[in-house]
Formats: C-alpha cells, sequence, structure tokens
C-alpha cells in the first residue's frame, strides 16, 4: 500500500470516528433537552389514551414543536446520513415523544430521502406499531418514495401487502392518502379488495379512510363500490363521511 493510499484511509477513519462522536454527542443532547422538560402530570393521561401502550414524558405536540425548534436552532439539524442510526436511536427510548421526534427529523429530511431508506422506514413501521407513527410514516416519507420512484416501490408492495403484519397492510392501503388525481385506482382497488373480510380494526378503518379520500375526486365509484357486500360497515360508514357532508351542505339530503 502506498503512502498515499494509507493517509486516505487514516483521514476516513479519522472522519468516520468524529461523526460518530459527534452523533453520540448530538443524540444525548437531544435527550437531556426534552427529558428536563418532562411533565409527570401529562404523562399518565397520555400513557392512558394510547392503551397503556408506550411511557411518555409528558409532553403535548405544541411544546414539543417548540423544544425541536429550540434545540434545533442551537445544535442544527444532523446530516441526511444520519437518519438510520438517529431513528434506531430514538425508537428504543422509552418514552413515545422520541419516536414523534425521530418522525420530525425524517419529515425535515424527506426531499432526501432515497429507496434506500425504505427499510429504515419498514422497520419503524413494524417496531412500536401503532396508528400514531405508523399512518404519519405512510402518508408522508412512503407515500412520497412510492410516488418519486414509482419503479422501485413494487417489491416493497408485493412484500408489505401480503405481510402478516397488519401496520404493513394498513401502510399500503394508506400511502396514496395524499395522491389526489393521482391515485393509482387499480391499486387502490386491488389492495382494499385484498383486504376484504379481515375482522381487523385497523385495516377495516383505514380502508374507508382510503375510499373517503378517494370519493373526493371519484364519489360515483365509491357510492358503487360500497355496496360490496364483503366491505365491513365501518369500512362503509367511513368510506362515505364525505359524500354525506357535501350531500347535506347541498341540500340534497334533510
Amino acid at each position: 500500500m502506498t503512502a498515499e493510499a494509507r493517509q486516505v484511509i487514516e483521514n476516513l477513519a479519522k472522519a468516520i470516528i468524529q461523526r460518530n462522536y459527534h452523533m453520540d454527542t448530538y443524540i444525548q443532547s437531544l435527550r437531556e433537552h426534552f427529558s428536563a422538560q418532562a411533565d409527570p402530570s401529562m404523562a399518565l393521561p397520555m400513557k392512558k389514551y394510547m392503551r397503556n401502550q408506550f411511557d411518555f414524558l409528558g409532553i403535548k405536540t405544541p411544546k414539543m414543536a417548540r423544544l425541536h425548534r429550540q434545540f434545533v436552532t442551537q445544535h442544527g439539524w444532523t446530516d441526511a446520513s444520519q437518519l438510520p442510526s438517529l431513528t434506531k436511536t430514538l425508537w428504543q427510548w422509552p418514552e413515545r415523544e422520541y419516536q414523534y421526534l425521530a418522525l420530525r427529523f425524517v419529515d425535515h429530511f424527506i426531499s432526501q430521502l432515497t429507496p434506500d431508506h425504505l427499510p429504515m422506514l419498514e422497520r419503524l413501521v413494524l417496531n412500536k406499531s401503532w396508528w400514531d407513527t405508523v399512518d404519519s410514516i405512510a402518508i408522508h416519507p412512503v407515500g412520497h418514495l412510492f410516488s418519486r420512484f414509482s419503479s422501485e416501490r413494487e417489491p416493497y408492495l408485493v412484500k408489505w401487502r401480503s405481510h402478516e403484519s397488519i401496520w404493513l397492510r394498513r401502510t399500503t392501503l394508506l400511502f396514496q392518502l395524499t395522491y389526489k388525481n393521482k391515485t393509482d385506482k387499480a391499486l387502490l382497488f386491488s389492495l382494499i379488495e385484498e383486504n376484504l373480510g379481515s375482522q381487523e380494526f385497523f385495516i377495516n378503518k383505514a380502508i374507508g379512510w382510503a375510499l373517503r379520500e378517494y370519493s373526493k375526486i371519484a364519489p360515483n365509484t365509491v357510492e358503487q363500490y360500497v355496496k360490496e357486500p364483503e366491505l365491513a360497515s365501518l369500512s362503509r360508514r367511513e368510506a362515505l363521511k364525505w359524500i354525506k357532508k357535501k350531500a347535506k351542505e347541498t341540500g340534497k339530503v334533510s
């Protein structure tokens, strides 16, 4: 090995060590910043609202946003390349606010996400799974990536749509929620039909939510589709909410 090559390797090693040190310090500062604002009096009702599945610091959303802005002002944003390690660490901490914080970082870097980040997003969906994080992941980063890199989404759709996890299947039902006229109707209805007959609340709720959003684009199509006999009553009620609201506003129903 030449002296020049050896120097390049040494410089790279030093850069990695410095970056890891910076990341460790960054994450520690992040935890100290938020844990200092913990409110036990709020933590318990927040935990109960989430069916006692997660511990909480007791920091509500408006304060979370304010604290995050303060932290970024003082410490800046981490590099987008650090997202996988940052989100992994934040997902391991017991308090739910840290998972919300991880998704704030993901959303900030959403324009820099690539299909290489899909394994990271899959891991987040599959761990500490509940609607409060899964829906955000499905609609924002997954929806963004599947739209921007539509030719590369198929392997993930094939895997997720038949996965034993209801949360990955819910993700496939919701990722087009903001697509409006760009919604792939054939795909949407195919995904719905694969889940007809499900007894899972979160699947049937997602079906109804997806149909409700699509009804804003194609109300007649959705009105016809809800006659599907296998459609759960929950899905049907959710699907027709916007249509019924608009009909009432225009005086077509009493």
